[in-house]
């Protein structure tokens, strides 16, 4: 069977019958331990606070399908749209800009700054393959069965 604990009475007479027998040096005794376990309070560690990552905003060009069609400085908000007018009169998908934030630093993406496009130049047509003709097409041949001769 487990002990029976004292109650709080036969507790309190063997406190005073101590103090009674110890005079007043007892007493002295239990506040000094008192105040050495108060004083004894665990300390919070200091931790580094994080240096945050220094960061900068992009303008990005999406199609509608989310892949991107171009990357513009914050300061260049107008290059973008000019981009998005472009990209409509090539076809009519969905265009739209968002902003974005990149890292700077060693693992942040460096962009170089675009050149503005003007609209008004002609575009570029692709160049076409020039047209053998039957003279070019003989020697071809004649050079083909040239090289198993030897």
């Amino acid at each position: 069977m487990p002990r029976k604990s004292p109650s709080r009475l036969e507790m309190r007479k063997q406190v005073e019958a101590a103090e009674a027998a110890g005079g007043e040096k007892g007493g002295e005794e239990k506040k000094t331990r008192a105040k050495s376990t108060k004083a004894a309070a665990p300390r919070a560690k200091r931790t580094k606070e994080k240096v945050q990552a220094r960061k900068r905003l992009v303008w990005v060009v999406y199609s509608g399908s989310m892949k991107e069609e171009g990357r513009f400085a914050y300061d260049q908000l107008e290059a973008a749209h000019e981009k998005i007018e472009q990209l409509k009169l090539k076809s009519k998908k969905l265009y739209f800009i968002q902003p974005v934030k990149e890292i700077l630093g060693e693992g942040g993406v460096v962009i170089a700054k675009t050149a503005v496009v003007d609209l008004d130049d002609e575009p570029v047509k692709p160049k076409k393959k020039p047209v053998r003709s039957e003279d070019d097409e003989e020697e071809e041949e004649e050079a083909d069965d040239d090289d198993d001769d030897e």
